[in-house]
């Protein structure tokens, strides 16, 4: 069964126009809104009694985190953003490992690694890039490697199949991967995969507003990393505890906002509610519906046209005049790089790619 049409009624935005900007923003639904409003509601009227229970929220969180990517709870953290947690994260790794990076690939995920004295060496993102990598990484013998498993840029779309052979092949490489354009768009066995430590920020994909994130770490990696981070904010061992705190509450150092992390909580469940099997079924046909015609009309680049694997964002040829006719048809989207951003989720339709593709035929 896929994704219902009757759920685009949940988020008001689409009433305004055709919201292909997902990228940059996940919309709000009106039930997270609703929960929202209680959850500050019960603040109002009880105030300190009503944020006694916070813990218990967020340990529902993590549980959550955990069954949306069929991992451990324990080895789940909450941070209220990917870029902080990558930091604190990175704070423990030791400047001795050599580290791969894509090129140009997001900031966040780039300059944790680039402000700190790791041996550095990049992959341009272009065509063969999987070959490319493997070939960097047993060449000059590479023990981490970080990438996006989504491009902000162009969508391109890490193969996983690969991750998991780079793994095999490399057991003592630890591969990190951002997955803010990625988580939610899909179903993700993370525990299966061959990545080793992922991230996310909700505001995008997740569709949980901003202010809360998640990193996994798998065990095996974890005695790779000496944290230094500490403080007793979120409550996750006991109480006045200080020694012998688990690894990813040293990720956890200060007070965790309750309203932010109950709002990744309610719109998981909600993205498990409607299937994530199915979200990426509709999400693929989107892709490959736009793909097929973009291809045609040479609006990607050669190489990406080429790849069996992207995901829901693409960046087509445009300029200023095409940007101006798009937000003219009420389709919300971005100018990225060199050209227009577009990106597509569940609560998009077959009928909305039609319709701006049909605005940048008229323009060619």
């Amino acid at each position: 069964m896929g994704v219902s049409p009757k759920l685009y009624e949940k988020f008001p935005v689409l009433r305004r126009g055709i919201y292909l900007n997902t990228a940059t923003s996940g919309l709000l639904s009106e039930d997270l809104l609703e929960w929202r409003q209680e959850h500050d509601l019960d603040f109002l009227i009880g105030g300190s009694m009503a944020k006694a229970k916070t813990h218990v929220l967020l340990e529902k969180t993590r549980k959550t985190v955990a069954q949306f990517f069929h991992f451990e709870e324990e080895h789940v953290a909450l941070t209220p953003s990917f870029s902080q947690g990558l930091n604190l994260l990175l704070e423990g790794l030791s400047s001795s490992e050599k580290v791969v990076l894509l090129k140009g690939d997001y900031p966040s995920l780039n300059w944790p690694f680039e402000s700190r004295g790791f041996a550095l060496d990049y992959v341009e993102i272009g065509p063969d890039l999987e070959d490319r990598i493997y070939d960097k990484i047993k060449s000059e013998q590479i023990t981490v490697f970080a990438c996006s498993a989504v491009q902000w840029l162009n969508g391109l779309k890490i193969d996983f199949g690969f991750i998991k052979k780079l793994k095999a092949d490399f057991p003592d490489l630890i591969i990190v991967m951002d997955g803010t354009q990625f988580c939610g768009t899909e179903y993700f066995d993370f525990e299966a995969s061959g990545v080793d430590v992922m991230g996310a920020s909700g505001y995008k994909w997740l569709i949980s507003g901003y202010g809360n994130a998640f990193l996994m770490v798998k065990p095996k990696v974890q005695d790779r990393f000496a944290l230094k981070s500490s403080g007793y904010g979120s409550g996750r061992n006991a109480r006045y505890q200080r020694d012998g705190r688990s690894f990813c509450k040293k990720l956890e150092p200060g007070h965790l906002d309750s309203l932010s992390f109950g709002s990744l909580m309610y719109s998981m469940n909600l993205l498990m509610d409607i299937g994530l099997k199915a979200i990426g079924e509709h999400n693929q046909e989107l892709s490959e519906t736009f793909k097929a015609s973009a291809e045609e009309h040479r609006l990607l680049e050669p190489y990406l046209a080429k790849r069996n694997f992207h995901g829901t964002i693409f960046n087509i040829q445009g300029d200023d005049g095409l940007f101006k006719k798009l937000l003219s048809k009420n389709i919300i989207c971005a100018q990225r790089g060199d050209g227009i951003r577009l990106s597509f989720h569940f609560y998009n339709s077959i009928s909305n790619v039609n319709d701006v593709l049909t605005v940048v035929k008229n323009q060619l």
